[in-house]
């Protein structure tokens, strides 16, 4: 009796986990809700709530075992169809809707984003042994904020969109802030002060001032080469 009471407990926890990663779903509606009335501040203040529970959920899955006790449900796919909503298809509707690329480039950014990415993340290499990830992940999301943020010339803005989108395809590693374990005591606080720099930004109407654009590109630069500085460290080691 006992045992069968923990099984269900431990059924329950599982499943709200499936239950927290399926907001994800709400909150990317909500975030193209406000992109479809050009109101960038408010999709990306949802998007960045999506990007709070992806960052909590994963480590809940793993804690409750949600493989073993809700199987029926499949987390990882959930997950990865939230990650395309939230991180690839509403920042590229934003970037191409905002007006900041001028005559074709828009389009060419739209389809190169989505087209690239919809590859990217049906890749079996998508993983490395260390929890990293191997090419740039697809945060769109994260890189179209900074480019609201810093309003960089259309041809910085494409340059970056270009080297990001081959850079998928690439044998270059990019670290998960919370699952590599190799730096992650600097790796984890750069990521919550890039979430703190954004949410500044969406709340200033991405008008925030040097502090916070600063912040930003720091941070975001941060995350980009960490995982390769750990490649090119490795391969000194050698």
């Amino acid at each position: 009796m006992h045992y069968d009471k923990e099984m269900t407990h431990s059924t329950l926890r599982a499943f709200s986990v499936h239950l927290l990663t399926a907001t994800g779903a709400v909150f990317a509606m909500f975030a193209l809700l406000a992109a479809v009335n050009e109101k960038w501040s408010l999709m990306f203040l949802w998007l960045l709530v999506a990007f709070a529970v992806d960052g909590i959920d994963g480590p809940l899955a793993r804690k409750y075992d949600v493989r073993t006790h809700a199987p029926h449900i499949d987390g990882a796919l959930l997950d990865l169809i939230i990650d395309y909503l939230t991180y690839v298809f509403i920042p590229a509707y934003a970037l191409f809707q905002a007006g900041i690329l001028p005559g074709l480039w828009d389009w060419t950014a739209l389809i190169g984003i989505t087209f690239a990415s919809g590859l990217y993340f049906a890749g079996s290499w998508m993983k490395t042994a260390d929890k990293s990830f191997l090419g740039f992940p697809g945060c769109w999301n994260m890189l179209v904020l900074v480019l609201f943020a810093t309003t960089p010339p259309p041809a910085v803005i494409m340059g970056v969109v270009a080297v990001l989108a081959v850079a998928m395809f690439l044998p270059l590693k990019f670290i998960h802030p919370t699952r590599t374990v190799r730096w992650r005591k600097v790796s984890l606080p750069v990521a919550m002060l890039w979430t703190g720099f954004a949410l500044w930004a969406a709340l200033a109407r991405f008008d925030p001032g040097p502090l916070p654009q600063v912040g930003l590109v720091a941070t975001s630069l941060y995350l980009l080469g960490a995982g390769i500085a750990q490649q090119v460290v490795d391969a000194l080691q050698k």
